[in-house]
């Protein structure tokens, strides 16, 4: 009787999926994105979009202006607009949909993320 051998295989792996993260911005807050660019007098940049360690719940959110995006920041257009987004904070922004509200007495953009946990009260910060 023959002894069987076995050796690793050395065959490629197939590579697992990778997790697809992502944002969206409304077409209002696109507008207004716009608008802002132009009003600066870059219409050429991008929007910047992130999340920074602070504020009173633990993280803020952080809207700025970009001229051109880092080389592993995810870049995104909605109506003309680009958009980018740091590694790091697309963790925390995945799903998570920019709009621009306008009420009676304020004005402005708007983070819906669906990972908030908590979000302080004047809605600058918040928990994951």
């Amino acid at each position: 009787m023959d002894a069987q051998t076995t050796t690793p295989s050395t065959a490629p792996q197939p590579a697992t999926a990778e997790k697809t993260l992502s944002i969206t911005v409304t077409p209002k807050a696109a507008l207004k994105a716009r608008e802002a660019l132009v009003k600066r007098g870059t219409p050429q940049a991008m929007l910047r979009l992130g999340v920074r360690g602070g504020g009173c719940s633990g993280f803020s959110y952080v809207i700025e202006f970009a001229e051109e995006p880092s080389a592993r920041d995810r870049v995104f257009e909605f109506d003309g607009v680009k958009v980018v987004v740091d590694p790091k904070s697309l963790i925390f922004l995945n799903g998570t949909t920019l709009d621009y509200e306008t009420k009676l007495m304020s004005h402005g953009f708007k983070f819906v993320n669906p990972n908030e946990k908590t979000s302080c009260g004047c809605g600058e910060s918040f928990t994951v």
